[in-house]
């Protein structure tokens, strides 16, 4: 569907009660980055077209994509007190990944809205499967080498390029391919995958959503209740995680798939029709 056909968020009145699910939709999703450091987006998109009620995805996807990207920023902050977070890999996944979701957001603009969040839907369910694997001995060992090799970080830019590509064209921050992408790549633990996610987040979503709003596919108002309900959100997600990160690192793999799962048999559901099927 060419860009110029797409209502923008001009175009939509919200209610006083769509306001306050905003809020409330916010804090789940600041609960998700700061839990898993993922989810964001897995939550964010499906939240505001069928629970608040907003009608147009490419709006919602630009709204989002900078609402997870702020709340990603602050829930950055507590994970790096907390010790979770390995900067340099960090950093270099972020840097890479960005460019990359630029490309992938500027070809996401150009597809039609349902057939976009069913693609992303079948996505999310290839990551849960992949996160449930059962993994070998020293996968998950946090490698904390202060001169990463060649071809470690070879691994990381070109988990980041794929990473950061889909996230832009999936208009999400990522957090739940980005995850994987830095477990499996540098073999760093969960808890530290999910605090060093968070650079990337917050910076693949910030790209994707000044992409959106430069074709005015962005509402700033929704995105501001958004961020409020998130920093709450995210304060109290991550407590859980740390905790989590320190006596049963298996229940976050867990909770993470399980979550990624749920949601994508729902969007699956609600976006059966775009490619001409009904259940």
């Amino acid at each position: 569907m060419p860009i110029e056909h797409i209502a923008t968020s001009a175009d939509v009145v919200l209610t006083t009660t769509q306001h306050v699910f905003a809020i409330l939709s916010g804090f789940a999703v600041g609960f998700s980055l700061g839990l898993i450091g993922g989810g964001g987006s897995i939550l964010a998109v499906p939240l505001l077209l069928y629970f608040v009620g907003y009608p147009n995805p490419h709006v919602v996807i630009g709204t989002t994509a900078l609402a997870v990207s702020a709340n990603a920023y602050i829930n950055l902050i507590p994970h790096a007190r907390a010790g979770n977070v390995r900067w340099k890999d960090a950093i270099v996944f972020a840097i890479v990944g960005a460019l990359a979701a630029f490309v992938g957001s500027s070809l996401g603009k150009a597809v039609d809205g349902k057939k976009l969040l069913f693609l992303f839907a079948i996505l999310m369910l290839v990551i849960a499967a992949l996160m449930l694997r059962p993994r070998k001995a020293g996968t998950t060992q946090d490698l904390t080498s202060e001169h990463p090799s060649k071809a470690k970080t070879a691994k990381l830019g070109i988990a980041a390029s794929i990473v950061g590509m889909l996230s832009g064209f999936f208009g999400i921050g990522g957090g739940f391919l980005i995850v994987p992408g830095l477990v499996l790549s540098t073999g760093m633990s969960m808890i530290t995958a999910i605090g060093s996610s968070l650079v990337s987040v917050g910076t693949f979503g910030l790209t994707t959503a000044l992409n959106y709003a430069s074709s005015g596919l962005l509402d700033w108002g929704v995105a501001g209740l958004y961020i409020g309900g998130g920093i709450v959100g995210g304060w109290i997600g991550t407590r859980v995680a740390t905790h989590l990160g320190k006596t049963s690192k298996g229940a976050l793999n867990l909770i993470f798939a399980g979550l990624v799962a749920v949601v994508a048999v729902y969007m699956l559901y609600r976006n059966l029709s775009a490619f001409g099927m009904h259940l």
